[in-house]
């Protein structure tokens, strides 16, 4: 038996309960890890609140959590990493407790904390497979909403890295730190196409919308086709022709994680992340995350 944090009704961060679980067993190909770190993401706490009910079956009781890192203790037959290697990845059955099995454990450098590793699998994945989708180039110019957000974050430095010109939009409290990562910030709120426009006077040719706010209409109008724009957040994306990435579970790049750790490896990436507490605190950690929005990544440690 080992720790978990589960729950067995939908509601607020109340229902997360530190319980005793089996200790997961790895099949063929897997790796068992005791965790080091788990990464918090909102879908957890959309799916805990019953938000996603309809879109994201489940059965209680729910062991949440996906993003994971950690030191492998045990493996299954044919497995691609060994006892005491240190990997990252996404956890086949959940993620908030002292073990996790990953069918895919990406070798963490060095360099790379267990705390950032968890960090990067989400949102790293997420930001490098709409930029991937998009198609956009050096030398164009990139709208990136939700700019101050954890993929917003991420999307920024790898097409500033690349020779992209960017512009990301940002509440007032992230202007600075958008800034910061080579993006030209606009406010958020009302009047920001014309903002955008008054910042990149060379027009915009592709948009990455980060934020799910509604910004699909006038995002299309300001590179002139929806084929031009893509969207994590925005389910009513289809009903404006544009693409939505995220919802197929084919529609992935974890290939992109051995890279993203390699340029954090080396200085070239940040993943900022704000707080950490103990796995039995995640009631707590949920609860925080709902009060400050895009502060960083939080991190549970078991």
């Amino acid at each position: 038996m080992s720790t978990a944090i589960t729950y067995s009704r939908y509601g607020g961060p109340e229902v997360l309960t530190l319980t005793e679980v089996d200790t997961p067993e790895p099949g063929p190909g897997q790796v068992r890890i005791k965790l080091r770190a788990v990464a918090i993401n909102l879908i957890d706490l959309k799916i805990r609140s019953g938000m996603m009910e309809g879109i994201f079956p489940i059965e209680f009781p729910v062991l949440p959590g996906r993003d994971v890192a950690g030191v492998v203790d045990k493996v299954g037959e044919g497995a691609s990493a060994s006892v005491g290697d240190e990997v990252f990845g996404v956890a086949s059955l959940g993620g908030y407790s002292e073990y996790a099995l990953l069918d895919r454990p990406v070798a963490k450098p060095k360099e790379v904390s267990f705390e950032t590793a968890a960090a990067l699998v989400t949102v790293g994945e997420a930001a490098y497979r709409g930029l991937h989708h998009l198609g956009v180039q050096g030398g164009q110019t990139l709208l990136v909403h939700g700019a101050g957000g954890s993929v917003g974050t991420i999307a920024v430095q790898l097409a500033v890295a690349r020779g992209i010109t960017v512009v990301g939009t940002a509440g007032g409290q992230e202007i600075d730190r958008v800034g910061k990562l080579g993006a030209t910030a606009v406010r958020y709120g009302e009047g920001w196409a014309d903002r955008v426009r008054a910042a990149a006077r060379q027009g915009v040719d592709y948009v990455f919308d980060t934020a799910g706010a509604g910004l699909l209409p006038d995002s299309i109008a300001l590179v002139g086709e929806a084929t031009r724009v893509i969207t994590i957040a925005d389910h009513a994306a289809a009903q404006q022709g544009v693409r939505f990435t995220g919802g197929d579970p084919t529609d992935r790049f974890p290939q992109s994680l051995p890279l993203l750790a390699k340029l954090n490896a080396e200085g070239k990436l940040d993943v900022p992340v704000w707080r950490t507490y103990p796995l039995a605190e995640a009631a707590r950690a949920q609860a925080d995350i709902e009060a400050h929005r895009n502060q960083g990544k939080v991190i549970l440690l078991p």
